[in-house]
């Protein structure tokens, strides 16, 4: 028996315990009918929309501060749309997929079976804590699929609510959710599930990948990087500074997708920094507002107030707005724009993950367009450009996961759009149908027919005489 004076080892035996609970489950019922999955969705919408009140308040004791608004729109409405977009598509989903047969081959005929993959690993951040576990958790569900999920130690309140909430209305076999400490996230990814998706920092990601990779676990990173905005000469620059100063003060900054460096023309400059800083006082009354979010905890604070000073030191113009010391008495952080520091700065290295803005200006598109290419994939891009040839010349000539053009974040909202990342920003999909792929082995079935016992294939049977030439060279393979 385990004692109960070493609760770290009673955690790892419980998520051992239930990860073996779940593949004896799922043995028991590999191939859920969409009765079943379309009840498991709905049990989950209703911790949504239920408890909402709750988990919007649950949320902002973990921060510190969070605005409810904010907290309802992107963790229990986004996942409710998911939801709800799983419940409509699923009986189509469920359906084989015809695929076309060559002319050897009939009257036999192909088709891809989507088939449930097992016991799926779900680790979610502390940044939308409900919303990046109960998203993949609905896609999964939808697949056929039992779940563990792993939320994150900088968000225990929230973990504990969710644990509670599911344990209402899930069984452990069905689903299953736990907290722990960074250690224990290494414990859970190294479970040999069946398919595995983290959302949260690159390095992290990493070694997620490389503990997935001991069982051949097929993974899912979304992870983040330098989402940069592109403001093309022909916008106005006004109209794109709110509308950015919007996406980076969202969750004070705390965003995977959050813009982290504007290219402006350098005419324009002025008018961009100025507004948002504008915005930034207007609506948020200088960052003492009920609308602002708290920084998470106070190392991640110290964070910024280190790159700010790390730019400064490289040259950074520094336009900071707000008060600070108003700001820090409630554990938030004021909206800093940083001007064209050197390129060896930290804050044009790192991903901030906070209300810090970087700000670059330019002469020629071009060679803004260069400067984006030269640093790592982003998981987001945001180009500004009413003028159709600079979009698609834009477009073909950058790499992101994802794209929203003239706005911020807003791709990763749209239930039918897939989300994810390209290269160090992450690998794999899930939102719209390529979300219930990814939960699902799409079995590719061959189906011999034939007329009585003659099917095309047996003229290929050997001895090879002339009739296997003819045919042969009837389709032009001699």
């Amino acid at each position: 028996m385990t004692s109960p004076a070493n609760p770290q080892l009673a955690q790892s035996e419980a998520l051992k315990a239930a990860f073996a609970r779940q593949r004896e489950a799922f043995a028991q019922e590999p191939f859920p009918d969409l009765a079943t999955r379309k009840d498991r969705l709905a049990r989950l919408g209703d911790l949504l929309t239920s408890e909402q009140g709750r988990i919007a308040s649950t949320i902002a004791q973990d921060f510190g501060h969070r605005a409810r608004v904010e907290s309802l729109m992107a963790d229990v409405f986004s996942s409710l749309e998911s939801v709800e977009y799983c419940v409509k598509n699923v009986r189509g989903w469920m359906k084989p997929r015809r695929r076309k047969t060559a002319l050897t081959f009939r009257p036999g005929s192909g088709r891809l079976l989507p088939q449930p993959l097992g016991v799926v690993g779900i680790m979610a951040p502390w940044n939308y804590p409900v919303n990046l576990a109960a998203g993949p958790l609905a896609f999964a569900l939808a697949a056929g699929n039992r779940a563990l999920v792993r939320m994150s130690e900088n968000t225990p309140r929230t973990t504990a609510l969710f644990a509670e909430l599911i344990a209402a209305r899930f069984a452990p076999e069905e689903v299953d959710v736990f907290g722990g400490e960074a250690d224990f996230a290494e414990e859970f990814s190294q479970l040999a599930f069946d398919h595995l998706i983290f959302t949260g920092s690159t390095n992290v990601g990493r070694k997620v990948m490389a503990a997935a990779a001991a069982n051949l676990t097929p993974v899912t990173l979304e992870l983040g990087g330098k989402s940069p905005v592109l403001v093309a000469p022909d916008y106005d620059v006004g109209e794109a500074a709110e509308r950015v100063a919007w996406g980076k003060c969202y969750n004070a900054g705390q965003t995977c997708l959050a813009p982290d460096v504007a290219y402006v023309p350098r005419d324009g400059l002025t008018v961009f920094t100025d507004g948002v800083a504008a915005f930034f006082a207007q609506r948020h009354e200088s960052g003492t507002s009920q609308s602002y979010t708290a920084m998470i905890n106070a190392s991640a604070a110290q964070r910024m107030a280190e790159l700010v000073e790390d730019a400064r030191a490289h040259g950074a113009r520094i336009q900071e707005v707000g008060d600070r010391s108003a700001l820090q008495r409630e554990g938030k952080y004021p909206l800093t724009l940083v001007i064209d520091p050197a390129p060896d700065a930290r804050i044009c290295q790192e991903e901030i993950f906070g209300p810090l803005l970087l700000v670059r200006s330019y002469d020629a598109l071009d060679t803004a367009m260069e400067s984006i290419n030269a640093g790592e994939r982003p998981l987001g891009f945001y180009l500004f450009t009413n003028d159709s040839q600079t979009r698609d010349h834009v477009l073909r000539g950058t790499h992101a996961g994802g794209v929203t053009i003239n706005d911020v974040l807003l791709h990763y909202a749209q239930a039918d759009l897939p989300f994810g990342g390209v290269g160090p920003s992450g690998m794999g999909r899930y939102h719209g149908p390529e979300g219930f792929d990814t939960f699902s082995h799409l079995k590719p079935i061959f189906q011999q027919r034939g007329i009585g016992n003659w099917t095309a294939i047996k003229i290929f049977y050997p001895p090879y005489g002339k009739t296997v030439e003819k045919v042969m060279g009837f389709l032009g393979k001699d």
